[in-house]
């Protein structure tokens, strides 16, 4: 499995998105929240890319996952915790 690469989601920046997070074993979810990414890094450790919301809250989705992706969505599957992690572009209207 090769690492998330970090250019392919930038494109969320400035972006109303959707996050969900769920877990394989449809086990309890999170509700689905709506934000806007303010920056995309990797963390200190290199084994996360940080979706930020601010300057302090962050999504961390492990670096190494299975994705899937399109112009609209793009889902990290962590094989390791179960969880699959989604941002979806939001239609502002």
């Amino acid at each position: 499995m090769e690492p998330i690469k970090l250019e392919d989601v930038k494109r969320f920046v400035g972006v109303p998105v959707e996050i969900i997070i769920h877990d394989e074993d449809g086990g309890d979810q999170a509700p689905a929240v709506k934000k806007t990414v303010k920056k995309v890094q990797l963390c200190p450790d290199n084994t996360h890319i940080r979706f930020y919301f601010d300057d302090f809250y962050f999504l961390a989705v492990p670096l190494y996952s299975r994705v899937s992706e399109s112009d609209e969505h793009w889902s990290a599957f962590d094989p390791e915790s179960g969880l699959t992690y989604t941002v979806k572009k939001v239609q502002v209207f």
